[in-house]
């Protein structure tokens, strides 16, 4: 039964037979047979048939969501088996919003420390790709936004402020300046996230309510991309403080606070919600937990910011 349940949730994440099939190891006439099965075996069709798929029925809808409580508790219950035999060991795969990505290693390094058996798998996505791949259970934990667009039902656990940057040659215009405003930005050539990107919705909600129009010249998914653009000196990017300054600011380009409004957002961990939670998942909620209240006091003692108070 768990396998048939596997399955569906795997059609529901691919919305294709054959890729939901491979991604289970099984061929494609297997995956079909165990989904009938699980209709036969219930009683309904949960599956809409056609030359391709074709989504699912209200009781197939209803089953995905017993299929993903199950699975996650049959995983919960596996690992928790696992764990007192040998302690915390396995992978740990979690999600991070580019603008996050920096300060992943400050979770992973002291949960390391305390379970050095533990594997980590640490990819890049949108805020919305992550609350998708913790509901399909791709992931265990996700490092997102937690104050700005709806999130579901998860449990969160606050880490810091997110504050925003003009990153900008040193001989640019506003380039020589403490601070700047919001309007002020918008004159200038602009390199930004893409508008799937959750920070870019905020940049573009902020530029908006400054009374200001604007229309990036360049867009990337990529925050390494954006900021090699800055350095040619051609283009200013808006960039969080914390993540401005891990990408090593020369003598050239400068990271300079936007004020007028004074904007910051919570970035936080985010995992299922669920108990009996996985031993894995839990530890990794209690080192959040210990290590936020250094990085929420790392963004209020950054010296620009501390120098605006």
């Amino acid at each position: 039964m768990i396998d048939k349940l596997e399955y569906l949730i795997a059609l529901a994440r691919e919305r294709h037979f054959g890729r939901a099939a491979e991604a289970c190891g099984v061929t494609q006439p297997t995956l079909s047979a165990g989904i009938k099965q699980l209709e036969d075996t219930l009683g309904v069709l949960l599956v809409q048939r056609g030359s391709r798929f074709m989504g699912f029925t209200p009781e197939g809808e209803r089953t995905l969501e017993w299929a993903r409580r199950i699975v996650a508790d049959s995983r919960a219950m596996r690992q928790d088996i696992d764990a007192l035999k040998r302690g915390l060991a396995g992978p740990l795969r979690i999600a991070a919003i580019p603008t996050a990505l920096p300060m992943v290693a400050a979770l992973t390094t002291p949960f390391r420390a305390r379970h050095p058996d533990v594997r980590f798998t640490v990819i890049s996505r949108t805020s919305i790709e992550i609350l998708n791949h913790l509901e399909n259970l791709e992931i265990d934990a996700g490092l997102t936004y937690l104050d700005n667009e709806p999130l579901g039902r998860v449990n969160t656990v606050p880490l810091y402020r997110e504050r925003y940057r003009l990153v900008t040659a040193a001989d640019a215009k506003y380039g020589d300046r403490e601070s700047v405003t919001w309007a002020e930005v918008a004159e200038l050539q602009l390199a930004l996230l893409t508008p799937d990107m959750q920070n870019r919705r905020i940049v573009d909600n902020l530029l908006a309510a400054a009374g200001a129009s604007h229309k990036p010249t360049l867009e990337s998914n990529s925050m390494i991309v954006l900021f090699t653009h800055v350095r040619t000196g051609l283009w200013s990017s808006v960039m969080p403080a914390m993540l401005a300054d891990s990408l090593g600011l020369t003598s050239t380009v400068r990271s300079i606070p936007i004020l007028e409004p004074d904007i910051s957002h919570s970035i936080g961990l985010v995992v299922p919600h669920r108990e009996p939670t996985t031993p894995i998942t839990a530890a990794l909620v209690a080192e959040a937990r210990r290590i936020a209240p250094k990085l929420e006091q790392a963004t209020v003692t950054d010296p620009a910011i501390a120098a605006m108070q």
